[in-house]
């Protein structure tokens, strides 16, 4: 017997209880399933609106076990990759929307959809970072690759205050980047600047989108987790050449631009997916974020650990803004 937090709904109400389940009401993901028991998992911003039904994220029906993150040890394996004993980490994928996810003390999951803990990277550490470390890591892989380096100029985070903006500096500032962060929680400054923010900037300066197509052009880069006027502006004030990396919608999912910044700047709109990432590219990226960050970095970005049965509480907290850093749960508390 273990404990899981299980959702269901009736009269289109989505309720959250922590229940015993036994090994055998885990569905079965088919060929290639491994049994683990989990250690540890994260509240991101869509778990928070699974949680408390706010959102259209579970697609899968119910009753459901949500939670998109998971860190655990393998107990049995069917998977020719993954042997009893081995530590395994699982994030995006359907976890948690489709399939059953991370908030249980055991979880079954498609091998194919697991990756090995990196040998720097401790459990509790990995799911501090959990899927807003990984986006934010394959944002900062998106702007090397398109050739923005530390010289070019500074690199401006929106939603900086957020799990995957507060990362994306903390990332920035260990690779020798000038990062700039833009938030609207004054309450964040502190946090940001010790993550490595070498200053900040009120959200309010492009919430209401650009003037004009095409702007001074002040950011030689862009990590974007708010999408909409937010992105369109940042758009038009590109250097030339410049990218951002989009990969939140925060602010609304419409953007309102135009050709001009690509056709005559050149600049490079680069589209952030860590839920359907390709796993050589998610391998590649834990392992960049565990040579990159060291352990007072996720002691930093860790705001609190909790219990399966604080998670509801945790999720609302999360919508309504208050939390400032990664909530990390410790399915064994």
């Amino acid at each position: 017997m273990f404990s899981a937090l299980v959702l269901d709904d009736h009269d289109d109400e989505v309720y959250a209880h922590v229940r015993r389940l036994e090994a055998s009401d885990l569905p079965d993901p088919g060929p290639g399933a491994v049994r683990l028991k989990v250690l540890y998992s994260g509240v991101n911003y869509k778990d928070a609106l699974a949680v408390t039904g706010s959102g259209q994220i579970i697609r899968g029906g119910y009753p459901i076990v949500p939670g998109i993150d998971l860190v655990g040890r393998v107990l049995e394996s069917d998977h020719d990759e993954f042997g009893a004993g081995e530590w395994v980490i699982g994030t995006g994928w359907q976890l948690g929307e489709v399939d059953w996810g991370g908030y249980s003390q055991q979880a079954k999951v498609d091998g194919d959809k697991l990756l090995p803990l990196p040998e720097d990277l401790s459990p509790d550490q990995a799911m501090t970072a959990g899927t807003a470390g990984l986006t934010a890591m394959l944002a900062v892989m998106a702007l090397e690759e398109h050739d923005v380096s530390p010289e070019d100029g500074e690199i401006v985070v929106t939603g900086a205050s957020g799990g995957a903006g507060s990362f994306a500096i903390a990332l920035l500032d260990a690779l020798g980047y000038t990062a700039v962060a833009s938030t609207g929680s004054k309450g964040a400054h502190a946090y940001l600047r010790v993550q490595g923010a070498s200053r900040i900037v009120h959200r309010r300066e492009f919430e209401d989108g650009p003037e004009h197509p095409l702007e001074s052009g002040n950011w030689a880069g862009a990590v974007d987790a708010v999408g909409g006027q937010t992105l369109a502006a940042i758009i038009a004030r590109l250097q030339r050449h410049g990218s951002v990396a989009a990969l939140g919608n925060a602010g609304g999912h419409e953007l309102p631009t135009s050709v001009l910044p690509f056709i005559l700047r050149g600049v490079n709109l680069l589209g952030i997916d860590s839920n359907t990432c390709p796993n050589d590219r998610r391998r590649a990226a834990w392992h960049r974020l565990a040579e990159l960050l060291h352990d007072e970095h996720f002691e930093r970005a860790r705001a609190r650990t909790i219990s399966l049965e604080a998670i509801p509480e945790a999720s609302r907290e999360v919508l309504s803004g208050q939390v400032q850093g990664r909530v990390l749960v410790d399915m064994q508390a």
